[in-house]
């Protein structure tokens, strides 16, 4: 029987699958056309499963040889003899599995080749009158050794003097990696692991230059995880509304491949099976509470990148709007980690790639940034949620009692700084269990932040802003309207952070009418 696959590759056979034939189709285009070419994409987003099914779609036309340096031994990097020796191993192991010419596959193990120069000329015999494409997965594990660079100088040359009709080989090669190969080299010579032998001219020179841009969208679009949806409905029967929920996991996801697979396989596995929008919910909520390799790293790098930090941080609770630039080393480095991705909304800047990660790092900042501080404490959830109800008014009103008697002069800096991550921090215990917040990053700026919180059936909007003067207060109406037009609702919150003296400012909740919107508003 079937099942979500979130453990190593998918196998059509066994997991349910997204339909990547489209995108499979896009990759052979490039293989056809001689082309070399790295897939540059984050931890658990399908290069796995893509190579394994991209090496299927390949064999009736080409020799694959598909391997992995996922568990290479470190030794083997040790010398272009022992690289060159287990390199031709692996080529030759791989293409006996895919290759009906068993005899060209161990014709490939030549142990005689001792050095790049040996593997070059052994290349070409063996590529001269064959279409070889060399598929390499997991080649981070040997992104910090200078035997791994000059190999890439190797294929480099071969495939320049083959443009020159002078030398023959690999018809194309395919890396797969979340480091950018482009700039091995310079990463390698910052970090004090290369140094330059006396034949190279340029030092900075990329050993992959002649790599052709993958512009793939390696993501899951909403029609794709549909089809995916569909192998299931046809198996188990489920009347799921299939359109309706892959939108509303696309919605949470942006497509990234794990975190598809892995909603997928908690409302089949530990929701009984129960296919509709709250169960999208809940899964995000199991999601979200486990541990996992993913998220794994995210805390590894936050944790061990205070620039990396920071600036997330500036982006996603500050509101500090950033221009994405891919050159820019933190923009780059949260591409590559598939974190950020260009703002949808026309400004060009950075933005948070999916509510996931906002989640789980908002979750995170309020885990750091309030150990320590003085927090709002003393609610009681049972005032605030009856009968499964959320009460979102009792709970501002609460927060801004609590807000008073806590604020004080000497702590206004932290305040001003921290104020939102605050009420997060005091909203996330009340709604536990049955719901869960999302910052709307893309309409996150320094003056304001939307909140959605989806709690049961139910779903509230809080706009968060810091005051910033009268003109600023209208224009939180409009914008907070504007927002309430897109989301269709009739209702929504709106709690204001004012760090002027207390002479100067005024303390309200309270409903008010904006054109024919009930806002509740709240001041602090």
């Amino acid at each position: 029987m079937k099942r979500f696959n979130v453990a190593g590759n998918c196998i059509p056979e066994e997991d349910y699958m997204v339909d990547i034939s489209g995108k499979l189709n896009q990759i052979k285009k490039l293989i056809d056309a001689k082309q070399y070419f790295t897939i540059n994409k984050a931890r658990q987003y399908g290069k796995t499963t893509t190579l394994y099914e991209l090496a299927k779609l390949l064999s009736s036309e080409y020799h694959v040889a598909h391997i992995s340096f996922q568990d290479i031994d470190p030794i083997y990097f040790e010398s272009s003899d022992k690289f060159s020796t287990i390199l031709l191993q692996y080529i030759s192991k791989a293409m006996e599995k895919s290759s009906s010419d068993k005899e060209y596959a161990r014709e490939w193990n030549n142990q005689s080749v001792n050095d790049f120069n040996a593997l070059g000329e052994h290349i070409a015999i063996m590529c001269k009158d064959k279409k070889v494409v060399l598929m390499i997965d997991e080649v981070d594990n040997a992104s910090s050794n200078s035997v791994f660079v000059k190999f890439l100088d190797v294929l480099r040359e071969k495939y320049i003097k083959r443009r020159n009709g002078r030398d023959y080989t690999f018809h194309s090669v395919i890396l797969a990696s979340v480091y950018d190969i482009k700039n091995l080299k310079i990463k390698m010579i910052n970090d004090g692991s290369y140094s330059a032998t006396a034949t190279e001219s340029n030092v900075y020179n990329s050993p992959w230059n002649i790599a052709t841009n993958f512009n793939i969208d390696m993501s899951f679009s909403p029609s794709e995880i549909a089809t995916m949806l569909q192998q299931y409905d046809n198996d188990n029967k489920t009347g799921m509304d299939i359109t309706k929920i892959s939108g509303e996991i696309y919605s949470y996801t942006c497509g990234y491949p794990f975190m598809v697979s892995r909603i997928c396989q908690c409302i089949d596995e530990e929701l009984h099976k129960s296919w509709n929008i709250f169960s999208v919910k809940k899964a995000v909520n199991i999601l979200l509470s486990e541990s996992n390799t993913l998220f794994d790293d995210v805390y590894k790098n936050l944790e061990n990148d205070k620039e990396l930090h920071d600036y997330i941080y500036d982006l996603l609770i500050m509101g500090i709007a950033k221009p994405y630039v891919i050159y820019n080393t933190i923009v780059g480095a949260g591409v590559r980690y598939g974190y950020f991705k260009k703002s949808g909304n026309g400004s060009d800047g950075v933005a948070i790639s999916n509510k996931i990660f906002e989640l789980f790092m908002t979750n995170y900042y309020i885990a750091k940034d309030l150990i320590g501080s003085k927090q709002i404490n003393g609610v009681l959830r049972h005032d605030i949620v009856k009968n499964g109800k959320f009460d979102m008014e009792l709970c501002l009103r609460r927060f801004a009692d609590h807000y008073k008697e806590l604020y004080n002069k000497e702590d206004a800096s932290f305040y001003e700084r921290h104020g939102r991550l605050l009420f997060l921090s005091y909203l996330k215990p009340l709604i536990n269990g049955q719901g869960f917040y999302h910052i709307e990053s893309q309409f996150t700026d320094l003056r304001r932040m939307d909140v959605v919180v989806d709690f049961s059936d139910e779903q509230f909007i809080i706009e968060l802003k810091v005051w910033r003067g009268a003109k600023y207060e209208d224009d939180a109406y409009k914008q907070l309207l504007g927002y309430m037009e897109t989301k269709k609702a009739e209702k929504s919150y709106l709690l204001t952070f004012d760090f002027r003296k207390e002479a100067n400012k005024e303390h309200k909740t309270e409903w008010v009418d904006v054109e024919g919107k009930k806002i509740f508003n709240v001041n602090v």
